[in-house]
């Protein structure tokens, strides 16, 4: 009977018309299309996670100092509207990649402004994460360098204490596999662990504030409104949040690639990202005040081993943003400025239809002379008036005697101050 049944399916089979059959095969194919696009696509979470991981990369790290520049009051409200912008301009974008069909950064600007603002955008769009990769590998090598030589044994002439190794080593067994994948939508587990990183981070701070601060001399003007170079806090918050070059690559990875669906998760991205940052700016500057650096974990004392917690995290939070740039130089794509204020608003301008005084055009109005003037005056104020960082130095506030920092003398009170933390280091 078996054999029978077999028989008359081989004979139905055969008395199919071809061009149904072809057409079966062809729906087929079809449906196993879509589920590999689907395994190459993302859903909400990953890409949210990816446009954090964008936008906390290694520029959170000076936003403690961006307070210290602008002055602690004028630079979270600093923080908070170069966050309102971003979140904005990253919408505009893609509100200008539909009004024009582009579904890349660099075909939108082409299609706006013809071949010579492709090229310029393509500069812009390659050399900014390639310096942004650039600065993980040397954050990495210089930071993680420092947490291998606290494990016993490890001195500074071993291995694991050369830069140069533990660069090689990273890239080889981790970013450049990462860096090799196919599609940014894999990415999203990995931006997951940087937030969690990200987190650590904050949380150590938040510790080092209770438990270290008191120790920390205090400085005059530390609480003062403003100070002189709050135009060049800008351009470091700016750094810190830009994530415009990778928004049409996460927009494009999405399952569902609506405009109403980037807006839901850009708002929920920028939201937890700028509150980390604010949150962690405010305890890294609360801790150190007129202290503070450009790279706020050179603060934190050597023998620290919190502190080298911590040193771990950020370390690893360069190697694990390393991917996400390096998908937009695949691309074949020197400003964080233009990538945020002036070109998303530009393109917007120029494309969309209507009167001038809707809402839209007029904020994109005020945010594209607001970048022209920040690039502008930042560009001559650092001309001008460059800001020095110190790399290395043991904080005068460490040391159990007392001496010369490149700010000042500190008094002879800080001395004990510094021998009482000393005392009570993990």
């Amino acid at each position: 009977m078996k054999l029978e049944n077999h028989m008359q399916q081989g004979c139905q089979f055969l008395d199919q018309d071809p061009q149904v059959v072809e057409v079966d095969d062809r729906k087929s194919l079809v449906s196993k299309g879509k589920t590999e696009d689907e395994k190459m696509s993302s859903n909400r979470f990953s890409a949210s996670f990816n446009v954090i991981n964008s936008m906390m990369g290694s520029g959170i790290i000076g936003l403690p100092y961006s307070l210290k520049q602008a002055g602690f009051p004028l630079g979270i409200i600093l923080l908070l509207v170069v966050g309102c912008i971003t979140d904005y301009s990253i919408i505009l974008l893609i509100k200008g990649g539909h009004l024009s069909g582009a579904d890349s950064y660099q075909s939108l600007v082409n299609r706006t402004f013809g071949f010579t603002g492709y090229v310029v955008l393509s500069v812009l769009q390659f050399v900014y994460p390639f310096i942004a990769m650039v600065s993980y590998n040397i954050i990495a090598g210089d930071t993680l360098t420092k947490v291998f030589q606290r494990i016993p044994g490890v001195g500074p002439n071993s291995l694991l204490a050369n830069r140069k190794f533990v660069i090689l080593a990273f890239t080889i067994f981790l970013t450049l596999p990462l860096s090799l994948l196919r599609n940014v939508a894999k990415l999203g587990k990995v931006s997951l662990l940087s937030v969690v990183f990200a987190v650590l981070i904050l949380t150590i701070v938040i510790v080092r504030l209770v438990t270290f601060g008191p120790s920390v001399p205090s400085t005059q003007d530390a609480w003062a409104f403003a100070q002189p170079n709050a135009i060049q806090a800008i351009g470091v918050v700016a750094f810190a949040f830009v994530c415009h070059h990778n928004s049409f690559l996460i927009y494009g990875s999405l399952r569902d690639p609506s405009l109403n669906n980037w807006s839901c998760i850009t708002h929920v991205s920028t939201f937890v990202a700028v509150f980390i940052s604010t949150l962690f700016a405010a305890s890294a500057y609360a801790t150190f005040t007129g202290y503070t650096q450009g790279d706020i974990l050179e603060n934190y004392c050597k023998t620290d081993d919190l502190a080298t917690l911590g040193r771990f995290c950020y370390g690893m939070c360069s190697v694990l943003s390393f991917p996400i740039e390096c998908f937009v130089t695949r691309e074949g794509v020197l400003s964080a400025t233009p990538l945020i204020f002036i070109v998303p608003s530009a393109c917007y301008l120029k494309l969309s239809q209507g009167h001038w005084y809707q809402i839209d055009k007029l904020f994109s109005c005020v945010i594209l002379i607001a970048g022209l003037l920040i690039m502008t005056t930042g560009l001559v104020m650092t001309i001008l008036n460059p800001q020095g960082c110190s790399h290395g130095k043991e904080m005068a506030y460490c040391m159990s005697s007392n001496v010369t920092v490149d700010n000042g003398t500190l008094p002879s009170s800080s001395a004990s101050q510094s021998s009482i933390f000393t005392g009570n280091m993990l």
